[in-house]
């Protein structure tokens, strides 16, 4: 018995010094250091540029999914056609919903679609990626590789966090305990990502931007999977109109929902209903072969906002086309599309009547970088077994970031994470069942502190730390809140009850200090 407790031990200290070199190897340089870059003087004319080049992987081999699990097992008599004869299982593993789920094949091409922002003074660039989330310590290389002859003063880089490309998390791997990541298709991300970023500075313009808004018309294409229910349906949009031509080079749609209306048992690399969305704003919107909306052209660009909570098109939301009024409430194809016709209507209607327009103004960057502790014990076991790809800061703490952009009367701010709505826009609850019984944390709301009169939001921005819940609504001990018999989903996709509140306290520093400017 005491040789059994001996070996026990061993391999206790072995983790725990396992973990210190994996901890220590993994500690990070500040990816970008403080900065309040302010454009001096009169207001300059507003340029920009956009670009999109695709970040599609190779899925070169098929397999056969004998029970329809949608789960790679050959146990169950899966069995799979080696594509490229190269004698092994090339698994492309989607990141969300499961472990072992290998793409079969590729429905749409992924993208990293790139807006640049220039006054003249501050070139700031912004790119979303097709894919699930990137760490910061990933974003903070792609940065590096920006050469100083284009001019960036920052980069920012966010994911619209579609449940049906490759993970690039770590998490979604063949099983729990290995990672999904495929490191050339990482790399090849982040190269495309440069390209992209090079090619709209190339393409940069004189422009007119235009700021429109839908606060209410898409709340019935998502739902609030937890309680409370908290919304954040608004959907806001940038157009940038050609100075000399008046021709739309490009746009940008934020909406918060989460890109999973495919749901969990499809195979095919894809993203979701962002892809009909982009098509719609740019080529128009059709019923058969019948052109019903005319689109702006240029590239558009679709970006996650408040998605916490969660913001889902969930299996029980029926979706209807809006021109024949076709019922989808399974998940599929046909019911992303008729989803993305009617966001793109939305769009476009309220493109047609923009609410400000800019063809001057100066632009504003504020970066703010902090660290945060890793409670999530789960979360700690995947970066002791190198599953979970992000740095470490010290002992058991990463680092991330908050941005803010300012151009006139129009307010950016970034989140690194899934942020919960209640948070952005107020409702944060405290339940008598919370864990802390605290009163609510975060407050003022993030919206009600962000300067101007457009006030933008984009969540899963230069990284993915996951879900960030009103510490006041922390519920992972029984009793549980809402006369609930389990706990509601959220805490264990969380770095831990603190995310909040530090980020919370970050951003009111970062827009105080902002403002002193």
């Amino acid at each position: 018995m005491k040789r059994f407790y001996w070996i026990i031990l061993s391999i206790l200290i072995l983790l725990i010094i396992t973990f210190m070199v994996i901890a220590r190897s993994n500690q990070s340089e500040q990816r970008h250091p403080d900065a309040l870059h302010i454009s001096p003087g009169i207001p300059g004319p507003i340029m920009a540029g956009f670009s999109a080049v695709k970040i599609t992987p190779e899925v070169p081999d098929r397999w056969t999914d004998t029970n329809g699990d949608a789960v790679f097992k050959k146990k169950d008599g899966d069995t799979w056609t080696d594509g490229n004869r190269n004698g092994k299982f090339d698994a492309v593993w989607i990141a969300g919903f499961s472990n072992a789920k290998a793409a079969n094949g590729i429905h749409d091409e992924l993208w990293a679609r790139t807006m640049v922002l220039d006054d003249g003074h501050t070139r700031v660039s912004y790119t979303v990626l097709d894919v699930i989330g990137l760490s910061g310590g990933h974003i903070a290389e792609i940065r590096k590789m920006l050469p100083a002859s284009a001019g960036i003063t920052h980069a920012i880089i966010s994911a619209t966090h579609t449940h049906e490309g490759p993970d690039l998390l770590g998490l979604w791997g063949k099983t729990p305990f290995r990672s999904g990541i495929n490191k050339e298709y990482l790399e090849f991300v982040k190269k495309q990502t440069q390209q992209s970023i090079l090619d709209a500075t190339k393409s940069i313009r004189p422009v007119r931007l235009e700021f429109s808004e839908d606060a209410t018309g898409a709340g019935h294409l998502h739902k609030d999977t937890r309680l409370p229910e908290i919304f954040d349906s608004g959907l806001r949009m940038i157009r940038a109109v050609d100075g000399k031509t008046g021709k739309t080079i490009g746009t940008l749609t934020v909406w918060g929902n989460h890109p999973e209306t495919l749901w969990n048992k499809n195979l095919l690399v894809s993203s979701d209903f962002c892809h009909y969305v982009r098509e719609g704003v740019e080529k128009g919107v059709s019923n058969g072969d019948t052109l019903k909306m005319a689109g702006t052209g240029g590239i558009a660009l679709y970006a996650t906002g408040a998605v916490g909570g969660l913001m889902t098109t969930h299996p029980s939301i029926i979706v209807k086309d809006p021109f024949s009024g076709q019922e989808f409430q399974k998940p599929s194809f046909e019911k992303a599309e008729a989803q993305g016709k009617q966001l793109s209507l939305l769009i476009l209607k309220a493109m047609e009547k923009p609410a400000m327009t800019l063809d001057s103004a100066s632009l504003s960057l504020s970066v703010r970088t902090f660290n945060l502790p890793i409670k999530n014990k789960l979360f700690r076991l995947g970066l002791l077994l190198g599953v979970l790809d992000r740095e470490t800061e010290g002992w058991m703490k990463t680092e991330t970031e908050v941005n803010l952009l300012q151009l006139g009367p129009v307010s950016i701010l970034t989140i690194p994470g899934e942020i919960y709505p209640e948070l952005v826009n107020g409702g944060v609850e405290a339940p008598e069942e919370g864990d802390f019984g605290l009163s609510p944390q975060e407050v003022p709301t993030i919206r009600e502190m962000m300067p101007g009169q457009f006030k933008f939001v984009i969540g899963l921005a230069n990284d993915e730390i996951g879900y960030i819940i009103p510490k006041s609504q922390w519920d992972t001990k029984p009793p549980y809140a809402y006369g609930r018999e389990k706990p509601q989903y959220g805490e264990e996709n969380s770095l831990g009850p603190e995310t909040a509140p530090i980020i919370h306290q970050q951003i009111k520093d970062l827009l105080q200090r902002s403002g002193e400017k």
